[in-house]
């Protein structure tokens, strides 16, 4: 790239000759582009599951709050269908939400003692769906808030973003497909 090998280098003495090369900063996140979304009046829901606080930087860790719930499926007191649901709320200033990996259910008075419990109110969502697999959602949230969003006329409104895992999304392969509920105002 420079015309030069690396013992050339060091037998001139100095790299002063050397052409340079601008520095950039590679971004890792794979480039996704999102189709249309579906709008929806989303009904009040009562979701029921396992929350932690976690920061926007270290998401890798949130699979394991997965992991943690995936015995419960099926069995939750009250449970109301066969879907679960990842709930992001509550995102603060320094980069943080807590999330609720659960399931909906008729009343929270059963479930289990660790168990968090939310009531989303009716809201207007824009409804994407993530095709690929899981690991590769983060670049469909990007798409969704810094590409999509600003362009939609629409805005974000102050409610929980929320995942909708239906009979599609296979948990044992991450594959299979699910849905991004996003809360919009005009």
């Amino acid at each position: 790239m420079i015309g030069i090998t690396p013992y050339g280098v060091r037998a001139g003495g100095s790299v002063a000759t050397l052409s340079r090369m601008e520095v950039f900063a590679m971004d890792d996140t794979p480039k996704t582009t999102v189709t249309p979304p579906r709008m929806l009046d989303g009904g009040p829901l009562l979701i029921a599951g396992l929350q932690e606080h976690f920061r926007f930087e270290n998401l890798a860790v949130l699979p394991t709050l997965w992991q943690r719930f995936r015995p419960y499926l099926g069995s939750v007191p009250g449970q109301i269908g066969n879907v679960a649901y990842g709930v992001c709320f509550n995102t603060d200033e320094a980069d943080g939400f807590d999330y609720i990996a659960g399931v909906e259910v008729a009343d929270a008075a059963a479930v289990p003692k660790d168990f968090a419990s939310l009531r989303l109110a009716p809201q207007r969502y824009a409804v994407f769906t993530h095709a690929g697999h899981i690991s590769a959602v983060r670049g469909t949230f990007l798409a969704i808030f810094n590409d999509w969003l600003p362009r939609s006329g629409l805005h974000s409104a102050d409610a929980a973003v929320f995942e909708r895992y239906d009979e599609r999304f296979d948990s044992r392969t991450g594959l299979g497909g699910f849905e991004i509920w996003v809360p919009v105002k005009p």
